[in-house]
């Protein structure tokens, strides 16, 4: 099936899971750790932002101050379609829920504060409902 364009579909086809785990985003100055699996990583010039299971960044010693918890938008989107991350993260706002997108090639991917993922779940799936 090919990837959605149109925003309609793509909210109401969201179907937003939460996945298990508390999530952290950290950073190193070079390669990826050994003995760490990001399920993120983002190449800045200040170092390269990982964003991993928060065990994983304790165990490997790793410093960080937010821990996430990760909702994936299992429509699948196309990474052409426009309004999508704007609609999500207005409601999410609305409700004083932090969010940091990250787009995959075949989803897109939330990470929210852990305390207050489930809550975050709920008001997606609200939206989903009303479009």
């Amino acid at each position: 099936m090919p990837p959605e364009t149109d925003l309609a579909k793509l909210l109401a086809g969201m179907r937003p899971g939460l996945n298990p785990g508390r999530y952290v985003f950290t950073t190193v100055p070079g390669p990826v750790p050994p003995g760490v699996a990001p399920v993120v990583t983002v190449a800045e010039a200040e170092g390269v932002t990982l964003v991993l299971r928060q065990e994983e960044a304790d165990a490997a010693g790793l410093a960080y101050d937010y821990v996430a918890g990760w909702i994936t938008l299992r429509v699948n989107s196309a990474l052409a379609a426009v309004g999508l991350t704007a609609a999500v993260s207005g409601v999410l706002a609305a409700a004083g829920v932090s969010c940091n997108v990250v787009a995959g090639f075949h989803h897109d991917h939330l990470f929210v504060p852990h305390a207050e993922a489930e809550r975050a779940v709920a008001l997606l799936v609200e939206l989903a409902a009303s479009a």
